[in-house]
């Protein structure tokens, strides 16, 4: 497999043959859209907002090498974030190089606050693992508890993913190495509790998710409204493709659904979006350095035709948020790269997919930095950067 660190130059390469967007023109007044910086000057922000309109975001800080993952919330009507509590244990613990690898988090059973992350170090021992790291929020919400390894057995990690459900399940997913060495052998795997993150089960590999991973890829897990368990994330098949691949858990064996393919033989050390829409999902993913978004149909698995985001190539790591009226934001990362940062662009779109708005150049976007958005209760959107 070439470098990871190679790819944006062959991906910029391949750009140049991407087709047309399938955005219809403007069809009615944009949203409003707030630009919200990171609280404590952290980077790679992860948002989630609950039932009762408070946004929830998680969050970088340290040397990229070796960090450290904040947490704080804003209710519906505050003009600012909480004070940060620092979610793991072990400092350094987290990994912001790559900008693939930070970590992810979810909200589970009563609100519960779950985290995953991919270690920034191996463990002591023989096989020099990697860890997958889980926390969650203590009861009384004043501190995280100790972070503990969900991954015992795997090797070749990357890519941790977190989901949860309000029954008390939490689903942690990354892909690792298989049976034998190589991309083309590589899977997803999933760490389940039963008990809101208490404990885990021993990693398995997801039976739907055909052999064959990219392997510095990101992942992205989100339970629906009926209680499935998806996940995003990219294939590496036959040496040519990468291809952004949908998999739902508790389906039987069998093969994830492929929304887009990419002959590709080398990472592109991307990252996928994923929220609820109404009774599916809508997703957005990154094909030749464009951003795609797309909407799902869990019941009958299909989606709709990808619609790429206007512009010109450059783009990466998008966010997606879908509000009440079914009006969807899609941002994203224009001319970030390896130890380089960028900047913030955006779209929006109607329940049908023609445009409302779009802006580039939004707002700087930081070295191995990302972008989180939300829908707000009011129907204005917030993008963190």
């Amino acid at each position: 497999m070439r470098s990871c660190t190679a790819i944006v130059t062959l991906a910029i390469l391949a750009a140049a043959s991407v087709g047309a967007t399938g955005i219809a023109p403007r069809s009615a007044a944009a949203p409003r859209v707030h630009l919200w910086r990171v609280p404590d000057a952290g980077i790679q922000p992860q948002a989630v907002v609950d039932a009762a309109g408070a946004v929830h975001v998680l969050f970088f800080k340290g040397a990229p090498a070796g960090g450290d993952l904040y947490y704080a919330v804003r209710g519906p009507s505050a003009e600012s974030f909480s004070a940060p509590l620092r979610v793991n244990s072990v400092p350094g613990s987290v990994l912001a190089s790559g900008t693939v690898r930070g970590g992810q988090f979810a909200l589970g059973a009563g609100g519960r606050v779950h985290v995953a992350w991919y270690g920034a170090k191996e463990l002591a021992g023989p096989g020099k693992q990697r860890p997958v790291w889980h926390a969650r929020l203590s009861a009384d919400r004043t501190r995280f508890e100790p972070q503990g390894n969900v991954a015992a057995g795997s090797t070749g990690i990357d890519g941790a993913t977190v989901a949860a459900d309000p029954g008390g399940n939490v689903y942690v997913a990354w892909h690792a190495q298989g049976i034998k060495d190589g991309e083309a052998h590589r899977t997803v795997y999933v760490a389940t509790s039963k008990d809101a993150g208490a404990t885990f089960a021993r990693a398995e590999p997801a039976p739907q998710a055909s052999t064959g991973a990219c392997g510095c890829c990101g992942l992205r897990a989100l339970v629906d409204a009926s209680g499935s368990v998806h996940i995003l994330y990219r294939t590496a098949t036959d040496g040519l493709y990468r291809n952004a691949a949908w998999l739902t858990l508790g389906t039987g064996p069998g093969k994830p659904v492929v929304l887009q393919p990419w002959k590709l033989d080398a990472c592109p050390m991307s990252t996928f979006a994923l929220t609820q829409a109404g009774p599916g999902l809508a997703a957005a993913w990154e094909t030749e350095q464009q951003i795609y978004y797309a909407r799902l149909d869990p019941a009958a698995r299909t989606f709709s035709t990808p619609l790429r985001m206007d512009g010109p190539a450059g783009r990466k790591h998008p966010s997606i948020a879908t509000g009440a009226d079914g009006t969807t934001l899609v941002a994203w990362t224009e001319g970030t790269g390896w130890a380089r940062g960028g900047t913030l662009a955006w779209q929006a779109l109607d329940r049908g997919g023609s445009r409302l708005g779009a802006q580039t150049n939004a707002a700087p976007v930081p070295v191995w930095g990302l972008v989180a958005a939300v829908a707000l209760q009011d129907g204005s959107f917030a993008i963190l950067h």
